[in-house]
């Protein structure tokens, strides 16, 4: 309210978008300052370009990390992996060996990339582990949200496209492709070699079976 009464009123005809700009001006990213912790450790073949490594983050040998990355504490990133500029790995997130993340991703804490894909064949001896030699690669302006995992493929990649936005909890496995732009909300689970189409929106605790594949546009219930 303003004087006497009066009232101020912003009128918009996407009201949740024009909230969501407003807090992007009133509450600025904070400042970046790229350098290295003095506890992380960094092997000397990793390339870091301008980024900013917090106390006890490991990266791997051969690792690339891109312009203006954030790598928060107790992070681990293995050998080999690849992340693009601008991106927020927050604390406590694993990235397997091999991951590649495109520019500006946002991984909340917990997330781990790249574990093993679930593989194993029923022997009389009991269960035979199939090696999960693929990676995981991952697009542009994509946000995995707080303990979920993204298993690498079993020989080709798991592919997330560009623009995913994937909610917490949330589990995908080996060999899956998810379109550009769709989201996933909580506890959504993928299975194997599931195709996600573009502009999805998977609903809580959805199940995908594996190997199915959804066209673009799809909308699937909570």
């Amino acid at each position: 309210d303003g004087p006497q009464g009066s009232r101020v009123l912003l009128l918009h005809a996407a009201p949740h978008l024009a909230f969501a700009r407003a807090l992007d001006l009133l509450f600025p990213a904070p400042s970046f300052t790229a350098g290295t912790a003095v506890t992380a450790v960094v092997d000397v073949t990793a390339q870091v370009h301008g980024a900013r490594i917090g106390d006890f983050a490991v990266v791997g040998a051969r690792a690339t990390i891109g312009r203006g990355t954030s790598i928060a504490s107790h992070c681990s990133v293995g050998d080999d992996v690849v992340i693009g500029a601008d991106c927020i790995i927050h604390a406590g997130v694993r990235v397997g060996s091999g991951v590649r993340l495109g520019d500006r991703c946002v991984i909340q804490s917990g997330a781990v990339i790249g574990a093993d894909g679930f593989g194993f064949q029923p022997t009389r001896q009991g269960w035979q582990k199939v090696q999960q030699v693929g990676g995981v690669v991952v697009g542009n302006d994509v946000e995995i949200g707080a303990n979920t995992t993204i298993d690498r493929g079993a020989i080709e990649d798991t592919f997330i496209g560009n623009g995913v936005k994937i909610d917490n909890l949330v589990q995908i496995g080996h060999n899956c492709r998810i379109g550009d732009h769709t989201a996933i909300a909580g506890c959504v689970g993928i299975a194997g070699s599931a195709v996600i189409g573009a502009r999805c929106m998977l609903g809580g605790a959805a199940m995908i079976s594996g190997h199915l594949s959804i066209c673009d546009d799809v909308i699937v219930s909570g």
